[in-house]
């Protein structure tokens, strides 16, 4: 599923392609016939996201919002000055478009169009975004402090930490030193301060580059003289998908196994202190 850093992406992508324009709307594949006719015609005057949510707001229609699952993707394409637009190839359930531009919007689990208020509700519901200037990691803290879930399963939770997927919930207990087993109530203040900063960078960075690196300089492919990781989420990580392969920084072997219905990743040695602490 993408993380968070896709979804800022995205609105980066939309805005620059969209922004301050009229904007054409419609559904090829059917199923956003509706909402796509309330945006049809409308300025675009702003996106932004939230966490795994999209959203665009359109004037004097409302908030186009979008989360993409684990398959939704949008494909953007320019148009020539005097040529039309491709036509839509495959399920496209929402197509944008403008003179110079359109966006194919494709296998996104919600595509709907809500109302101020609604917008409203779905934010408060979610915890804070790493990558909003005006998030609280605070309100997180305060959620996670009170728990005995464990951490790994904390920050996978949207009301508690919005965002963060599997990918950067494995890393960042990595370069915390932090088993994810941990119980909430056992983490220290100053050890989720330090994952909080981390994540604001590693996230900016993904959102800037498209990737999700992870390793310091001196773990990287050309420092270690190993070969680049071959994954089909690119970057370079430390436990994310590396069962069974030695540790970066220890040489340990990367463990594995199923906390909620989504894996864990991490070093058996580099990450002790979650099974040695008590209340």
């Amino acid at each position: 599923m993408p993380e968070g850093h896709t979804l800022h992406r995205l609105a980066n992508d939309v805005w620059a392609g969209f922004g301050g324009r009229v904007v054409r709307a419609s559904s090829p594949q059917g199923r956003f016939v509706e909402g796509a006719a309330l945006l049809d015609g409308h300025v675009l005057r702003g996106t932004e996201a939230h966490g795994k949510h999209f959203l665009a707001d359109f004037e004097g229609a409302g908030w186009l919002h979008i989360h993409l699952g684990l398959i939704g993707k949008m494909d953007f394409g320019t148009i020539e000055a005097g040529d039309a637009a491709p036509q839509p190839v495959g399920q496209v359930r929402l197509r944008l478009q403008n003179a110079t531009a359109y966006a194919d919007l494709r296998g996104a689990t919600v595509c709907e169009v809500l109302t101020d208020g609604e917008r409203e509700a779905l934010i408060k519901r979610l915890g804070p975004d790493p990558l909003r200037d005006d998030a609280d990691p605070e309100l997180a803290w305060k959620r996670i402090h009170r728990s005995k879930l464990p951490i790994g399963q904390l920050l996978m939770d949207q009301e508690v930490l919005s965002g963060v997927g599997n990918v950067y919930r494995a890393e960042v207990l990595f370069r915390a030193k932090l088993h994810p087993k941990t119980p909430g109530h056992l983490v220290k203040k100053k050890e989720w301060q330090g994952m909080w900063t981390d994540l604001v960078e590693l996230m900016k960075y993904g959102v800037e580059t498209g990737r999700i690196d992870t390793v310091a300089d001196d773990h990287t492919p050309e420092a270690m003289g190993r070969d680049a990781r071959q994954d089909d989420h690119g970057g370079e990580v430390y436990v994310y998908r590396r069962q069974g392969q030695h540790c970066h920084v220890c040489d340990s072997v990367i463990r594995t196994e199923i906390l909620a219905g989504r894996n864990l990743f991490w070093c058996p040695k580099c990450q002790r202190t979650g099974l040695t602490r008590r209340g």
